[in-house]
């Protein structure tokens, strides 16, 4: 590869001329177009670099691995590139997502409140609450951001001081945040 051709972005579906949602037969045919029209025995001034440039579009799209990747780098969502607003859904889902960051940090106020090791394994977490490991991590994505919670040396998450002022002027009630928290996950559950 020409030291013009490393470290440059090439979109290789406009290099190949051909559509995201092409498949290996268009692939192969489009390269074979390109590859034949810059190869070395036709080369004119320049045409070096297209010539690299078809091979590596080629090297890349022509391997389902390297594709998805490369996919991945350009946005392409696999659902053909028409990414979807969830609609109705999303509504819900940003109520519930706000109640379970309240929930993540009344578990860990309270276990930093009552234990000498004040973190929690996302194991541990993640047996506590009622939700899905894609809305806890989001959550927690979420947390950490706003420097309410952070993974310790051991990479158990802990609630910062910023995350105890938050929860003590947002002051969260058992009615909204217990139906999160498994009833096993209570130490009394008859209070």
């Amino acid at each position: 590869m020409s030291s013009s051709l490393a470290g440059k972005f090439q979109d290789h579906y406009l290099i190949l001329q051909i559509d995201p949602k092409a498949d290996a037969p268009t692939i192969q045919a489009a390269y074979s177009t390109l590859a034949q029209k810059y190869h070395p025995n036709n080369f004119e001034t320049g045409d070096e670099e297209k010539f690299e440039a078809v091979n590596l579009a080629y090297e890349v799209l022509s391997d389902p691995a390297l594709r998805l990747g490369f996919d991945k780098i350009k946005g392409i969502d696999q659902d053909g590139g028409n990414p979807k607003f969830t609609g109705v859904v999303f509504f819900s889902a940003l109520e519930q997502g706000t109640v379970l960051r309240l929930a993540i940090l009344c578990i860990l106020y309270d276990r930093r409140r009552v234990s000498y090791k004040p973190g929690l394994s996302m194991r541990q977490l993640e047996g506590m609450l009622q939700t899905t490991p894609e809305e806890l991590n989001f959550a927690l994505w979420y947390l950490k951001q706003r420097n309410w919670v952070l993974n310790d040396d051991k990479s158990s998450l802990a609630i910062t001081v910023q995350g105890m002022d938050y929860l003590e002027q947002n002051r969260p009630s058992a009615e909204t945040v217990m139906p999160l928290i498994r009833p096993e996950s209570v130490a009394d559950a008859a209070k």
